[in-house]
Formats: structure tokens, C-alpha cells, sequence
């Protein structure tokens, strides 16, 4: 995954955006940008906002105070032009049950007023896109689950928006599906929309982000690249894994001497340590090791990881 410098003029901006049920603040003073090309993955506990949210950058949701700007300009009722630009795929996907897939879509794009000559080509290109070319005269009552997911996202992909915003897409799709899916949404990337991506498969997100967002209780507590949160606040250190050909006695207290090494944890010939990213440290961590007699295998560093960050963060699960 390679993530893509900014642009100069976002796509999307976010400008103090607040959303207000009476007293409860679901979205507390959320700011950011995001460029074409960039998918932001935005991750949180139930309850964080993140819907509420997606809803408000949207149009869908009115805003208690602040802005959301695509190409420049405001969101706002009347702004029927730029809504065209956004498209939203909710959790569950509404449908017509009664309707075909291929009458589903055309219907939808007949409300977007969509050109009839290009409307076939378009449905047979989002059909193939989302894996459902097949099922196009099936009724939509009786897809699973995850198949409404995919026709959701390509009645959301009809009108060609430029920023895409997807709520738990992947929830029902089953493993070869999540693997396509992140190929359309690199595919994607790859045409300069910018995308936001709401979902609880964090595993997922290092292959296809690059941003990530950490929400909690309406507000943003961590923004920026996959790699910026992953590694956390202090991205000098790492994590670090060892092999040993042998069980050492003493090993903890060897370690214990080491200074700057931290999060020791041992099991049997296994050992996971925390310790300085710079290579010429950790080389000299090395040699020093051999030097004690501590008969290393293997030894190698651990990716930055976005399910430690979160968990790093703190936050608590919400019901």
C-alpha cells in the first residue's frame, strides 16, 4: 500500500463541522482535508459518530455550525450539483425489493437523470465491477446480504461521484469478496476520487488506506497516514521479534539490563521486545546479545500495525 501525497486543492474539507441531537454533540468540531486519491479510513467503537458523520458530509445530516466544502464549495440544501459529486453507500444499503438488479439501477439513474445511451453501459460496468453481472435479472429480495452491499455500492458509483463514502461496505462480504473489494477500492484511488471508509476490519485497512482517523465520542482524537498512526506518538521505537535456537535461563534479567529496552515478553524461545527503529542501535543491539551468549535464530521487526493503535488510543467500546 503507498500512500499519495496531498494535492494542493482538496476535494473535500471539513471545517469545524458539529452535529446536534438536543443536548447530545454526535459530532464534536470535526475538521480535515482529504485530497484526490486518498482514502481515508475512519475507524471508532459503536456510538462514536462515524455514521452521523458519513451522513453529514453527505448533505443528509444538517449541521449544527461549521462546513463541508467539495471542489471548493459549500454543502447546503440547494447545492444539488455538488450532491451529485458525493455518493454514500449506508450500512444497509435501501433497495426495491420487487425490482430486478438491473431495474434497480436503471431507476437510479433515471433519478440522477443520468444519459439513457450510457446508462446500460454504465449498470454493465458497475455490475461486472462489484462481481454481480449474473444476477442482474435476479430479483434484489432475494440477494444476501452481501450481495445488496455490493449493489450498493454501485447504484452509489453510477453517477461518477468524486468523493465516496462507504459505511461498513465490506461487513457482509465473505473473504474473496473483501479481497476484490479492496481492488476496487485501489482501483479507485488510482482514478483520483477521494474515499472514506468506515469499518471495524481494521486488518483490511493497512492494504487499501491512506490516511486513517480515530474517532471517539464526535470528535477526531487521531489523524493522519496509515504509517503516522500505526507507528503512534512515539514513531522512533518498534516493536521486535526473536527466534532463539535454545531456552536461556536469566534472560529477563539480562534484558533488564539493557538500557532502552522495553516491553520484554518471553515465552519459551520466543521473545518480543520494543526498542530504538535506528539501524545502527539495533545492530549494536545485536552484537551485544551474541556477545552474551544469547543464541539468536532469527530476529526481525514487526510492520506498524493499526490494530495496536487503536488499541493504544484507549478508547472504550460504546453499546
Amino acid at each position: 500500500m503507498s500512500e499519495t501525497p496531498e494535492q494542493s486543492a482538496p476535494l473535500l474539507r471539513l471545517e469545524r463541522v458539529r452535529v446536534e441531537f438536543g443536548r447530545l454533540v454526535a459530532v464534536h468540531d470535526v475538521s480535515f482535508e482529504l485530497a484526490g486519491a486518498c482514502l481515508l479510513g475512519l475507524i471508532g467503537p459503536n456510538g462514536a459518530g462515524k455514521t452521523t458523520l458519513l451522513r453529514a458530509i453527505a448533505g443528509l445530516q444538517p449541521l449544527a455550525c461549521g462546513r463541508v466544502a467539495v471542489t471548493g464549495e459549500d454543502i447546503n440544501p440547494q447545492a444539488y450539483h455538488l450532491k451529485r459529486l458525493v455518493g454514500f453507500t449506508p450500512d444497509t444499503p435501501p433497495v426495491y425489493e420487487g425490482l430486478t438488479v438491473r431495474e434497480f439501477l436503471k431507476f437510479i439513474g433515471k433519478a440522477y437523470d443520468l444519459d439513457r445511451s450510457e446508462l446500460d453501459d454504465r449498470i454493465a460496468f458497475w455490475l461486472d465491477q462489484v462481481w454481480l453481472t449474473e444476477k442482474a435479472d435476479q430479483k434484489l429480495k432475494t440477494l444476501s446480504r452481501g450481495m445488496r452491499q455490493r449493489i450498493g455500492i454501485a447504484r452509489t458509483m453510477l453517477p461518477n461521484p468524486q468523493v465516496i463514502l462507504l459505511d461498513e461496505p465490506a461487513a457482509g462480504l465473505d473473504p474473496a469478496g473483501r479481497v476484490q473489494f479492496r481492488q476496487l477500492l485501489c482501483n479507485l484511488r488510482e482514478q483520483g476520487k477521494a474515499l472514506i471508509v468506515s469499518s471495524h476490519i481494521l486488518a483490511d485497512m493497512n492494504e487499501y488506506c491512506s490516511h486513517i482517523a480515530i474517532m471517539a465520542q464526535g470528535q477526531i482524537v487521531q489523524f493522519g497516514t496509515v504509517t503516522e498512526v500505526a507507528a503512534g506518538s512515539d514513531g522512533e521505537r518498534c516493536r521486535y521479534s526473536m527466534l532463539l535456537a535454545e531456552h536461556v535461563a536469566g534472560l529477563a534479567d539480562l534484558f533488564a539490563d539493557i538500557p532502552d529496552l522495553t516491553a520484554v515478553a518471553i515465552n519459551g524461545e520466543r521473545v518480543t521486545i520494543e526498542y530504538s527503529q535506528d539501524r545502527q542501535k539495533v545492530a549494536a543491539l545485536i552484537a551485544q546479545l551474541v556477545r552474551r551468549n544469547v543464541p539468536i535464530a532469527a530476529f526481525w521487526p514487526h510492520r506498524a500495525d493499526l490494530e495496536e493503535a487503536y488499541l493504544r488510543a484507549g478508547i472504550r467500546q460504546v453499546d
